[in-house]
């Protein structure tokens, strides 16, 4: 793969997608997919997340959008991603349920449903910065979000060994030293393997009350510098307050 040629598409896609370029829960009930033949109600369904948000104390959709980056700041464009894109990994389903937290960040969600989710891309502002990836900030109650944290370091410790899901291979999940960033912070390390090619990425999770901003980047260059840079993760977290 060429790097420059693959970072438009790689960096706009969640971890899902991102191997498939390079290679070629809930504070509410999970609604079901409609089908082809069913009419959605895009207003409904926002003034539903909105009655959520509010029963439950977390930010609502219209907030988190408002409170999410666009464009170009410390170091990175960061790109809404489409609906379309930030859906395809959100039934991403480990082989192993102690993996469930991890896989679900893989794919650009947390295990525990949250009431909205942003997604944007990053794609460095400077050539000479080869890490690219992704954000995605996810709206829950405090006590939902701490959960996810807990669930997370739970999960960081049983599944060490990887596990595998929609066909993809996740190993070496390795826990780094926990940030200080937020309210709470995990980092961790994973490799995911398609057609016998290693990609190493580098997740950083952080709460700051009940959001969860996650982070993951990803170096084809150099894979120990694939973290997004905090001085980026810390310019998003000054938006939520």
């Amino acid at each position: 793969m060429r790097l420059r040629k693959a970072l438009p598409v790689v960096a706009a896609l969640p971890a899902l997608l991102l191997i498939s370029a390079c290679s070629g829960d809930s504070d509410e009930t999970a609604e079901k997919k409609a089908s082809p033949t069913t009419k959605s109600s895009p207003t409904s369904a926002a003034e539903k997340a909105e009655a959520e948000a509010k029963r439950i104390g977390a930010m609502d959709p219209a907030s988190l959008e408002k409170s999410t980056i666009s464009g170009k700041n410390a170091g990175f464009e960061f790109k809404k991603v489409s609906e379309a894109d930030a859906l395809a990994g959100q039934d991403m389903e480990a082989d192993k349920a102690e993996c469930q937290p991890i896989a679900s960040l893989a794919g650009g969600y947390t295990h525990i449903k949250a009431v909205s989710v942003e997604h944007r891309s990053l794609q460095p502002s400077e050539a000479k910065n080869a890490t690219i990836g992704s954000m995605w900030l996810a709206s829950h109650s405090e006590e939902n979000a701490e959960r996810v944290m807990t669930d997370l370091r739970t999960s960081l410790k049983k599944c060490a060994k990887g596990f595998k899901t929609l066909g993809l291979t996740y190993k070496d999940v390795k826990q780094l030293k926990d940030p200080s960033l937020g309210d709470d912070a995990v980092g961790y390390r994973i490799t995911n393997v398609v057609n016998k090619q290693s990609v190493t990425m580098t997740y950083t999770i952080v709460r700051k009350g009940g959001v969860i901003a996650a982070f993951y980047g990803l170096n084809m260059l150099t894979p120990e510098k694939s973290a997004i840079p905090e001085a980026t993760i810390k310019a998003q977290l000054e938006k939520l307050d």
